[in-house]
């Protein structure tokens, strides 16, 4: 089964707060962490990791838009989209400005607000400031580095991030073959040992006990990530 991303919802509105965690969560890809407050969402931004956010402007605690700013000043690099009321006047310069990557005015079609996140979420997963978690570790491709929870940390080559990050990517169980060529290229010379010896210095390095690994798993023929 694929690993579900992490995402914060933030909406005063609790039938469209309830409406979108739903609709988000049937795609089988996301898990869904609701607030309703400013106060909420910096509580909950700062328990975990998220693919990306969805912030209403007008909230009864304060606005979104400065939620954002301090978002990225508490080093929150993942997509930012922000939810503005039809009738009002928004700032999005402003908004961009603090740290937004995007504005949805309501009423929105689901369709649009998702096809919008897939786009920041390309950009950003190509961008220097791609953060993730893995198992208990927060992984970033760009400095080839896992930190612990003690932010000890585990330096990886090239070729272990991009395993790490394409299995991310994916979500769920990664043929050998499959693994071998996106990371590799089509390369006649590079066979799956080659593959299986990478995995196994990976699992040297973020198991706790590599003959029985819990994060990075054999599973149908491939390789999968345990979030």
């Amino acid at each position: 089964m694929p690993s579900q991303k992490n995402v914060l919802l933030l909406d005063d509105d609790s039938m469209l707060r309830a409406s979108l965690a739903e609709q988000l969560s049937a795609e089988g890809a996301y898990a869904v962490i609701e607030a309703a407050t400013c106060a909420e969402a910096r509580a909950r931004a700062a328990e975990t990791l998220y693919e990306f956010m969805i912030l209403d402007v007008g909230l009864p605690d304060g606005d979104g838009r400065a939620l954002a700013r301090a978002l990225r000043e508490d080093g929150v690099t993942c997509p930012i989209i922000m939810l503005t009321a039809a009738d009002s006047e928004p700032d999005e310069v402003a908004g961009l400005e603090c740290g937004a990557n995007d504005y949805v005015t309501k009423p929105f079609r689901f369709a649009v607000l998702m096809a919008r996140a897939h786009a920041h979420l390309r950009s950003h997963g190509q961008s220097e400031e791609a953060v993730y978690r893995i198992g208990p570790y927060t992984f970033r491709p760009s400095a080839k580095m896992l930190l612990d929870a003690r932010d000890k940390k585990i330096r990886l080559t090239e070729k272990e991030t991009n395993i790490l990050k394409f299995l991310y990517r994916s979500g769920d169980t990664v043929p050998r073959e499959r693994l071998l060529h996106e990371v590799w290229g089509y390369n006649p010379s590079v066979t799956t040992h080659t593959l299986e010896t990478h995995i196994y210095r990976l699992r040297q390095k973020i198991e706790p006990n590599p003959g029985e690994a819990r994060i990075l798993v054999t599973d149908a023929g491939g390789y999968r990530l345990v979030p």
